[in-house]
């Protein structure tokens, strides 16, 4: 059986923010919440959501004591991080809504988990975090 991946997004404080998905990134997805097509992004903009998702699936993993996550640096602040201002900022140029980003951030972290790239991805990942300055 294969384990699908959803990510939950909600309105904070009148900013568009996303929720703590953490564990919302290992739960079965609900029926058809990856219906939509696919949405035509840039290189950056999909390695940003891939990175946000890997953040996330590593943070579950860590907060779970998941000893493959805890090989990592800690996720819970600094990743979440890194996932809104990502997310938020992909939603923005490419002129996203909330049901689209929620879609691409489930395709991107269904597809680390179903082909076993977290560790392929994050030392990437863990550049671009660092190159970000969070």
């Amino acid at each position: 059986m294969k384990a699908r991946v959803h990510v939950r997004l909600a309105r904070v404080k009148g900013m568009r923010q996303l929720l703590p998905i953490l564990a919302a990134l290992m739960l079965p997805a609900q029926a058809g919440a990856q219906s939509a097509e696919p949405v035509n992004l840039s290189l950056e903009q999909r390695m940003l959501l891939r990175c946000s998702a890997a953040f996330a699936m590593v943070a579950f993993g860590q907060g779970n004591g998941n000893q493959e996550a805890l090989q990592y640096p800690p996720m819970a602040e600094r990743g979440k991080e890194f996932f809104v201002l990502a997310s938020a900022r992909v939603m923005d140029e490419a002129q996203l809504d909330i049901a689209a980003i929620e879609a691409e951030l489930s395709r991107e972290a269904q597809d680390i988990w179903d082909n076993g790239d977290l560790p392929r991805v994050m030392p990437a990942c863990l550049q671009l975090l660092e190159q970000s300055g969070l």
